[in-house]
């Protein structure tokens, strides 16, 4: 799917970029943001729409470990075994802060599935998505504001 395409969409195309994006769905986020930024529109009001479709679409992935498990992860999500065991081993290494790698291709899904296999309670993934994801938004915007497209 062609991002540009969300973008018309404004905000509402930026929370469904966002979304899929934090799901295993084959989208990206960041070039509808940066369409949007760049296009003058209001960077507070991207950053909390960008920043709250990402953490949602994370907590579908968070509800996936809870309610799921092995199945789910490994089948539906298609995560593979060595993806859940350096996710579970970053756990192990870092806690919970961990969780502030989110937003990274490809350990950051996983990093959201293994969160509710492991029961993490529910206010600190929040935090910490957020926090992590929120960050990345806010680096993509200062990036366009620097080089003003």
């Amino acid at each position: 799917m062609h991002m540009e395409f969300l973008a018309e969409y404004g905000y509402t195309g930026l929370f469904l970029a966002a979304f899929g994006a934090a799901t295993l769905l084959p989208l990206g986020s960041e070039i509808v943001l940066i369409l949007l930024w760049a296009n003058a529109w209001d960077p507070a009001a991207l950053l909390a729409v960008a920043t709250t479709g990402n953490v949602l679409g994370s907590l579908v992935n968070y509800a996936i470990g809870i309610r799921g498990g092995g199945w789910l992860m490994t089948k539906l999500l298609r995560l593979s075994p060595a993806e859940i065991t350096r996710a579970e081993n970053g756990f192990k290494k870092y806690g919970q802060p961990v969780l502030l790698l989110a937003w990274l291709p490809v350990v950051g899904d996983p990093l959201t599935v293994v969160a509710g296999a492991l029961k993490v309670k529910i206010l600190d993934f929040i935090f910490f998505v957020t926090v992590g994801k929120f960050l990345r938004y806010l680096f993509i915007g200062i990036t366009v504001t620097q080089f003003s497209f």
